[in-house]
């Protein structure tokens, strides 16, 4: 079985970036978000999960089905059932999607406990023989895999790699943490620049990508085909043309904090919004300021504030004086802080 040609950047001439799957973010309204302040080279769904009783979740699959932002979608998939993720990647290569992909390093204790995506890193033999299969099964598009440089440690680490090989998977977004690391401690970015030395096909660099400068940096520092890109995305909509600008080698455009107001308004403004009580509407929203606020203020006082808010009005009021006050104030091209 050969290797599946990738679908077609926006540049060939740049290295790829991507949009990293997100459970709860990266449905069809984030995508097109994202879209409008400039898109990734390729997105990639939320997980669909796969058990014995499955079926292709509607709402994910409008995120291929009704995406007009232009760009290939991927769709994902996560569980350990052999004839059930065959059955749901043939039913998913009935729709116009970009590949199918393989959840190898989700690091939910609620998702690995049940030896599935970063569970799986802990029996490279079942990996062997689930990509084995969905190769079989997945041979007219791309068959990509997600994961992270292990389990505990790294101990299956190249033996993974070298599974990946065995299968010609055909783009591998690899996270240099641990499952157990979830998204603290160093990112062993050697190790991505050992996957991309070790595998026959391209590599996504994936863990921390914060800012343009990062994106740089670390496509140095591996020989990575690309980046992919997870929550800084959230806190900066922006960041995939900032990437491919220090690409060009051009000026990085700053965002003005006005901007940055329409952006969290496109942000409450989802499609579900009418149906939710307005508590968890603006929990929801929150989980997005999380990551705004940590490019907005050196001192964290829009953090802190932002947290303490109950009610829309409330929320809005703080975004106005914070974002509005200053029209010369601009949001950070890194971040001030770190998450948490």
């Amino acid at each position: 079985m050969s290797q599946v040609s990738l679908p077609k950047s926006l540049n060939p001439s740049l290295p790829l970036t991507a949009l990293a799957p997100m459970q709860d973010v990266t449905n069809l309204w984030f995508m097109k978000v994202i879209a409008h302040y400039g898109s990734p080279d390729y997105f990639f769904t939320e997980y669909f999960r796969v058990n014995d009783t499955s079926r292709l979740n509607r709402d994910i699959l409008a995120s291929i089905t009704e995406n007009d932002t232009g760009r290939p979608v991927f769709a994902q998939m996560i569980g350990e059932s052999i004839p059930h993720l065959v059955r749901t990647a043939k039913e998913l290569c009935r729709h116009n999607i970009a590949g199918v992909d393989l959840n190898m390093g989700c690091p939910a204790p609620r998702i690995y406990r049940k030896n599935v995506g970063g569970g799986l890193l802990r029996e490279p033999e079942k990996v062997d023989w689930i990509l084995g299969e969905l190769r079989n099964a997945v041979s007219d598009r791309p068959l990509t895999v997600k994961m992270r440089v292990g389990f505990e440690n790294t101990d299956t680490f190249y033996q993974i790699l070298d599974i990946v090989n065995r299968h010609k998977i055909d783009l591998l977004s690899l996270h240099g943490r641990t499952v157990k690391d979830m998204y603290h401690g160093t990112v062993k970015y050697d190790l991505i620049a050992e996957a991309v030395k070790r595998v026959n096909c391209p590599v996504l660099a994936n863990g921390n990508i914060s800012s343009a400068k990062t994106a740089l940096e670390v496509l140095s520092q591996t020989g990575a085909a690309g980046v992919m890109v997870g929550r800084w995305a959230i806190g900066n909509p922006w960041l995939f043309e900032q990437i491919r600008q220090a690409l060009r080698k051009e000026a990085i455009a700053s965002v003005p904090l006005a901007e940055v107001r329409k952006y969290i308004d496109r942000l409450w403004q989802t499609p579900t919004a009418s149906n939710m009580p307005e508590r968890a509407r603006v929990g929801y929203l929150k989980m997005f300021l999380n990551y705004i606020a940590l490019l907005v203020d050196p001192e964290g006082d829009f953090l802190r504030l932002m947290r303490q808010t109950q009610t829309e009005m409330e929320l809005f009021s703080l975004c106005d004086r914070v974002l509005l006050a200053d029209s010369t104030k601009t949001l950070a091209l890194s971040p001030y802080l770190s998450d948490r």
